[in-house]
């Protein structure tokens, strides 16, 4: 992992992520709204919506780095804005936001308009 300056937000990409993910070194909070969530989501992600948000309930950085991410990239930057209001030293969030991560072919969860019940694609 690279290192951080101060009061920097990072912007991983989806494949950076991904990485991270599978070596469970990251907390990752989806900031869309539910009905967005339960439409698509990055499996692993935690919902917090930004419309709800409040970056000073958010856990440290450790033993996992917060990652936020939304639909393109513009809410989770907001995100991680306000974590450095808060306090924090640094923020991170996925550039490009879900799109991208499925537009580089990683996993996500859908809800299949046949039956109506969350499927793996």
């Amino acid at each position: 992992m690279h290192t951080h300056s101060p009061h920097a937000i990072d912007e991983l990409s989806a494949q950076q992520l991904a990485k991270l993910m599978k070596e469970e070194k990251v907390l990752l909070i989806d900031v869309r709204e539910p009905d967005e969530f339960a439409a698509q989501r990055i499996p692993g992600a935690l919902l917090y919506p930004l419309s709800t948000f409040d970056a000073t309930t958010l856990p440290p950085d450790h033993p996992r780095r917060v990652v936020f991410h939304c639909g393109s990239g513009k809410r989770s930057a907001k995100a991680a804005a306000a974590r450095l209001a808060a306090g924090a030293t640094h923020a991170a969030h996925l550039a490009g936001g879900i799109g991208a991560w499925t537009a580089a072919g990683l996993h996500v969860i859908e809800i299949s308009p046949v039956t109506g019940k969350p499927v793996s694609k």
